[in-house]
């Protein structure tokens, strides 16, 4: 019955039919607490499967909103159990001598004051998000790793983008694709819907806007334009904007490291998270994975939507700016302020040192209380004693920290670790410069360099990651293939069914040959090797198209190949109702009777694409459809392709 109200509640919410859109995405529910994002993420995707647009929409966008109201709660909390007293960190980790300890810190006291500054603030924490958020607070409302990949790759627009255009809103089917396209601008079939929604009457150049761009890049973006136009007084505001943003971003990254949310399962192992312990051992190890977390927002920050690495040197460039632009326009105080705090990061930097000197010169007596900016220091203190922290840790622990900042002083690394850390950083010097990404026109080039064009895209199949492609071989390729298959049949070599004629129909003689098969047939004579290297050719050949149509951000591994032959059996085919293969998904057990589709085995979970490349057409049937989940009704008709 629930599960029933949310999806009605928010059909209420929707404006009733010809009524005006609001712009944007504007909230269903000002002032409403948020609900949970994965639950109604979960229930719009149900809503959009089953075509139900207008709900899909609400849940959608409500899902959308909770995440970016829970974003703000964790982030009002954080800011206000800061300041609590009895939450601040050691003021050892801060650089600061403690107390009435004399040359050094007694040993441990710094572990204890630690302990209860962080106990202190999670009770606090605890408490905001209940008042905040109702009973069970941020715990009530946690978000997997997974859906939270989900939100940051912007997946929920490329669903609302479709349903906005079933439900005729053009403006704003094509800002949605915009917001997901500019996170992932290697995504081929948004790219070709891109194109789609230009050619359309009904939408204008400005519904091409994005939803979701952190505000700093826009001022960022804004702020190297007018530089470049030498209009530096325009720029400076800018130039604040974007820094001020910047810091902002980061903390609202940091933030969504506090609580109880889990952790990445790939590091809690590297980390030794999974290791047993007591209570004590518990607390180091989240408040270790929370330090981890708040040290990457750095990079997140500095990581444009869409880019797979961040901008160098992100607030120490944008500092130099702001001391420039400032100098140019005679804000010397200004400059001096920005300049010293370059200073704060490298305090051996030569052009900074200069620009020092020389404004101060020009500026004539010194100005009392000029001094590095405080959101500056604040900044860099807090963050070195988190690196102390972790560096700790490594030490003395065993975890890991890859440090995401290059001015880091070394005396802050233990002397026992400089060595290594030396050693790995040798290994890895792409680190400092990764290699850049594949321009835009590189897929673009993979399909006309090898003369594949798209036949039938996602709209014409009725799906949301469906396409069919011709031309990936050539009619000479093809037949290589086919000869490869006739004679390991011919060989009396079958693979992949324990000798089975088929193991989905009577009526037909299924042949099979695996990648395996192919090479250990060639090695002994059997076939010929150009057939077995073409059939992992072409495997790879598959793999890439696939992973540059649909995942273009995330790599792709080939889980099984297999060279098909399908014959009818003479005088078994009259009256015939039995499929050549019956409906099923790969990486779900299909019930027909619910439709319901349950990921677990015997189906192939860990795949996420299926491809079918067809290499004759001299036959009659084997037509490749599509169906409701009932297995019954036909959906659409293909005729071979990549498809899911």
């Amino acid at each position: 019955m629930l599960r029933l109200l949310r999806p009605l509640l928010l059909l209420l919410l929707l404006p009733p039919p010809g009524s005006p859109e609001p712009p944007g995405l504007a909230q269903l529910s000002p002032g409403a607490p948020p609900q949970a994002p994965d639950l109604l993420y979960a229930d719009g995707l149900r809503a959009y499967a089953a075509g139900a647009w207008a709900p899909a929409v609400a849940l959608l966008r409500e899902a959308l909103r909770s995440q970016a109201a829970l974003g703000r709660v964790r982030l009002d909390c954080g800011a206000s159990c800061a300041a609590e007293p009895g939450a601040a960190l050691p003021a050892v980790l801060l650089g600061a001598p403690e107390p009435d300890s004399g040359p050094g810190p007694t040993q441990g006291s710094w572990e204890r004051q630690l302990l209860r500054a962080a106990l202190r603030r999670a009770d606090c924490l605890t408490q905001c998000a209940a008042r905040r958020l109702g009973p069970g607070g941020a715990a009530r409302l946690r978000v997997g790793s997974t859906i939270r990949d989900a939100f940051r790759r912007r997946e929920p627009y490329n669903y609302l983008q479709r349903a906005y255009y079933q439900l005729k809103k053009l403006d704003l089917a094509a800002a949605a694709a915009h917001t997901f396209f500019v996170a992932n601008p290697m995504h081929l079939q948004m790219r070709e819907d891109m194109a789609k929604y230009r050619r359309m009457s009904g939408v204008q150049p400005q519904s091409f806007r994005d939803l979701e761009t952190p505000p700093h890049w826009a001022a960022y973006d804004t702020s190297l334009e007018l530089l470049e136009r030498q209009e530096a007084g325009l720029a400076l505001p800018r130039l604040e904007e974007a820094l001020q943003g910047s810091l902002a971003q980061m903390e609202s990254c940091r933030a969504d490291c506090q609580g109880p949310e889990e952790q990445e399962g790939a590091e809690e192992e590297e980390d030794g998270a999974g290791s047993q312990g007591g209570l004590y051992e518990a607390i180091a190890r989240h408040w270790i994975q929370v330090l981890q977390c708040r040290q990457r927002c750095v990079g997140e920050t500095a990581t444009r939507p869409g880019r797979s690495f961040p901008v160098p040197d992100f607030l120490p460039s944008q500092l130099r700016r702001l001391y420039e632009a400032h100098a140019r326009v005679g804000n010397l105080s200004q400059a001096i302020e920005n300049v010293l705090s370059v200073l704060l990061f490298y305090p051996d930097d030569e052009p900074a040192k200069r620009a020092l000197n020389q404004y101060q010169a020009q500026l004539g007596e010194p100005r009392p209380g000029l001094g590095p900016r405080e959101d500056i220091q604040h900044f860099i203190l807090r963050s070195l004693g988190e690196k102390r922290q972790l560096y700790y840790a490594m030490e003395h622990l065993g975890t890991s920290f890859k440090d995401p900042d290059p001015w880091t002083p070394a005396a802050l690394i233990p002397e026992a670790l400089r060595e290594q850390l030396r050693e790995d950083q040798e290994k890895r010097s792409w680190d400092h410069e990764p290699p850049k990404p594949k321009p835009l026109t590189y897929w673009k080039d993979v399909l006309l360099l090898e003369g594949v064009t798209l036949t039938q895209d996602s709209r014409q199949l009725n799906g949301s990651e469906r396409a069919v492609l011709d031309g990936l071989l050539t009619p000479a390729e093809c037949g290589v293939l086919l000869q490869l298959a006739k004679d390991a049949a011919g060989a009396g070599a079958r693979s992949g069914y324990r000798g089975r004629r088929s193991p989905h129909t009577p009526h037909e003689r299924f042949e099979g040959l695996t990648v395996l098969k192919a090479a250990q047939l060639a090695r002994a004579g059997t076939v010929g090797s150009q057939g077995a290297k073409l059939l992992l050719e072409v495997s790879e050949r598959v793999r890439t198209l696939t992973q540059a149509y649909f995942s273009p951000e995330r790599p792709l591994h080939l889980s099984f190949t297999h060279l098909v032959c399908r014959s009818a059996i003479e005088g078994e085919q009259e009256q015939r109702m039995d499929l050549s293969h019956p409906v099923h998904a790969d990486n779900c057990v299909l019930d027909p009777d619910t439709g319901e589709c349950w990921r677990e085995p015997p189906a192939y979970t860990y795949r996420d694409y299926s491809g079918l490349l067809y290499l004759n057409d001299d036959f009659q049937g084997g037509d490749l459809f599509f169906t409701e989940p009932n297995a019954l009704t036909v959906t659409v008709r293909g005729v071979g392709g990549v498809t899911v």
